[in-house]
């Protein structure tokens, strides 16, 4: 996250605002390497830009860096500098300059700087330069000095000792820009005292060097970004302006606990179509070697992104040589790695649409499970804006595929119809924009520049009037003071269905339809209001006879056409294991684009701090197997659950289809 200005009443060690520190009684070593790279610290104010409602929202934010060539380069964090419009940096010597974006990787949460040394006081005068030291020599328990800008204020240092050198963000990746830097970053866990705005600043050890950036604070400790990761994607940054990687999509997980391997990673799941898919992997190989290089025993999750900087740092279009084994046979692998994309491209603002947007990559695609990516995606909404009143209402994420017939692959494209359409226009515009939500198509008209209430529509599969509702018991109507009145009360009506527009209400009492007393008196007959809708056809408009208050009204609604629903697929709720699940519908095969063939159970519900839950089970993922045999069917469960009860057994493998990947899933309960 970005680290905005605030007060911190906190005082750090040698804090100075010289360009060379005054000390007390220092230690000499840590004098020394004070002195080597504190005239290098910077201080970074920048004015950054991030979408959000419809606009690109700016923010003021502050963190450090650190001046690591003459050439007038510095080093700070992607979090830091990597969305800035506007870059100021004041030098140790108080010298404040305009710095430029040379480049920045939020996978690494790293960016590069530059400063021009004409706008420098004395041109001619060497820039300080810290130099980069070993990360991979640093041993825990060794002294670290944290260097930086706590919360804006001036250059600072504190002192600690290494506590992790492999440490990893608690329950999954810290993610940039939707990057997950924990794929590629272990961080150096240290206890020297770090706030906001420290991000970026060096992590230094007693030989005055830089062995890490400072990036993150975990509960008492600060995490840093290990220096020959930083040195690399720094060197690449200046080179080029971006960091190149590969790409194979490979999911990779530590080896599971009933594994005997000695080495090697395992293969959770892999994206379809991709290189490694192509190349023959399949989910459950090992993988022990990459190309030549042994790959340690992943027994936890701070050992992936050690095989995953191996198959990412792979030259783009290389082969990569996989070995390993499948089932107990030794298996080998040659995938070409693709080039890899940014998790997200940058989102802009289209103003005369009262939106940001931005393009989908392949991978994108592929998680939206469509066939491909000429499509641009909305990423927020301004209220009020062309694209909320529009009817139905273009809404986030939803994808714009064309506008008046002229497709929209990219961004680039929707900008220039956009500005094609509206050209010399002093009018509002009325456009026919074709886009998809859901995976569904639609049309709407979005009448580019004004700015009305939106009027967002239902998504429907078949017949539904768009309400929830309870029986009027006698009591109840007694209690209303309609006394021997049947019928049903509304407790819910759904948002943009066809009974919100015609003006139905929750409370309101519904007594007759189309005429008829709707036959109700009983809490058992819940359902006999469903059914006599069930009995129109979609489309049919019914009356019905409402009483809102002391106010009789005749209301029509035009019967929508409604989601299927699962009441009918056979569900089984695990006591021992702490989930909910059941049978996969016709619906979750069309949302999904679930194989015909695709067999399992779909998890609804997970019990907080359960074993399910423990062992990373999440409502929406789907059963496969579990401890090898196939659970095709709620039917097919319920006998492996018991046999698993019955002896007790521990951990439980469970092989479970993911959003567009699979993965296996140990599940440890006591007995």
């Amino acid at each position: 996250m970005r680290h905005l200005t605030r007060s911190v009443p906190a005082v750090f060690i040698a804090a100075s605002l010289f360009s060379t520190p005054v000390f007390g009684k220092a230690d000499p070593q840590v004098e020394a390497a004070v002195s080597a790279v504190y005239p290098a610290l910077v201080r970074i104010h920048v004015v950054a830009e991030e979408g959000g409602d419809g606009r690109m929202q700016k923010q003021r934010a502050s963190g450090s860096g650190t001046i690591i060539s003459p050439d007038g380069y510095i080093l700070t964090n992607h979090h830091v500098a990597g969305r800035a419009t506007r870059i100021t940096v004041r030098l140790a010597d108080r010298q404040e300059l305009r710095a430029t974006l040379v480049g920045t990787d939020p996978l690494a949460d790293l960016a590069v700087l530059k400063i021009d040394r004409k706008n420098l006081r004395n041109p001619e005068a060497p820039l300080p330069v810290a130099k980069f030291g070993d990360s991979s020599a640093l041993e825990v328990g060794d002294t670290v000095l944290a260097m930086g800008s706590p919360a804006g204020l001036s250059q600072s240092v504190t002192q600690g000792i290494v506590a992790n050198t492999e440490m990893i963000a608690p329950g999954g990746s810290m993610r940039l820009d939707g990057e997950a830097v924990g794929e590629l970053v272990r961080w150096i866990g240290h206890d020297a005292v770090i706030f906001p705005g420290n991000s970026g600043g060096p992590l230094v050890n007693l030989k005055g060097e830089i062995i890490g950036v400072n990036e993150v604070g975990i509960g008492s400790l600060g995490g840093a970004i290990p220096s020959n990761l930083a040195r690399k994607v720094a060197d690449e940054l200046i080179a080029s302006g971006h960091v190149e990687r590969s790409w194979v999509g490979l999911v990779a997980q530590p080896l599971l606990k009933t594994s005997d391997a000695k080495s090697g990673i395992l293969v959770g799941g892999l994206i379809s179509g991709s290189p490694a898919d192509k190349a023959g992997l399949k989910a459950g190989d090992l993988v022990t070697r990459c190309n030549g290089t042994d790959v340690p025993a992943s027994r936890a999750a701070e050992d992936i992104p050690v095989f995953n900087r191996m198959l990412l740092e792979s030259a783009v279009g290389s082969e990569i040589s996989l070995e390993g084994s499948r089932d107990g046979k030794p298996m080998t692998w040659k995938v070409i790695g693709n080039q890899r994309e940014p998790a997200e491209p940058r989102e802009k603002e289209l103003l005369s649409w009262g939106i940001t947007a931005r393009d989908i990559t392949e991978l994108n695609a592929k998680e939206m499970l469509r066939d491909d990516n000429k499509a641009v995606l909305v990423q927020s909404i301004r209220p009020g804006g062309g694209a909320a009143a529009s009817k139905p209402a273009i809404s986030p994420d939803d994808l714009i595929l064309s506008v008046s017939g002229k497709p929209t692959p990219n961004l680039v494209e929707l900008i220039k119809v956009s500005g094609e359409i509206t050209e010399g226009k002093t009018e509002p515009v009325p456009v026919l924009v074709s886009y998809e939500h859901d995976g569904r198509s639609y049309l709407t008209v979005v009448k580019i520049g004004p700015e009305v209430d939106p009027d967002k529509p239902g998504l429907v599969k078949k017949a539904w009037i768009g309400i929830d509702t309870q029986v009027i018991s006698a009591d109840l109507a007694e209690a209303l003071g309609i006394k021997g009145s049947k019928g049903v009360r509304v407790t819910q009506v759904h948002s943009a269905s066809n009974a919100e527009k015609a003006g139905l209400k929750t409370g309101d009492l519904l007594l007759k339809l189309d005429g008829t007393v709707i036959p109700t008196s009983r809490p058992e007959e819940s359902d006999v209001f469903a059914s006599l809708i069930r009995q129109y056809k979609i489309g049919t408009e019914v009356t019905l006879s409402v009483r809102r208050g002391t106010e009789a009204l005749d209301i029509k609604v035009p019967l929508d056409a409604s989601p299927e629903g699962t009441s009918e697929l056979d569900s089984y709720d695990s006591e021992t294991l702490e989930f909910n699940s059941r049978d996969i519908g016709q619906a979750d095969r069309v949302s999904e684009k679930l194989p015909e063939d695709f067999k399992g159970v779909l998890i609804t519900a997970v019990t907080p701090a359960g074993w399910a839950a423990l062992g990373g089970l999440s409502a929406g993922d789907m059963i496969v197997s579990m401890d090898g045999k196939p659970v095709e069917s709620i039917d097919a469960l319920k006998p492996i659950l018991a046999d698993v009860e019955k002896n007790r057994r521990s951990p439980i493998v469970l092989f479970v289809r993911r959003g567009i990947t699979t993965r296996y899933i140990e599940l440890e309960p006591s007995w």
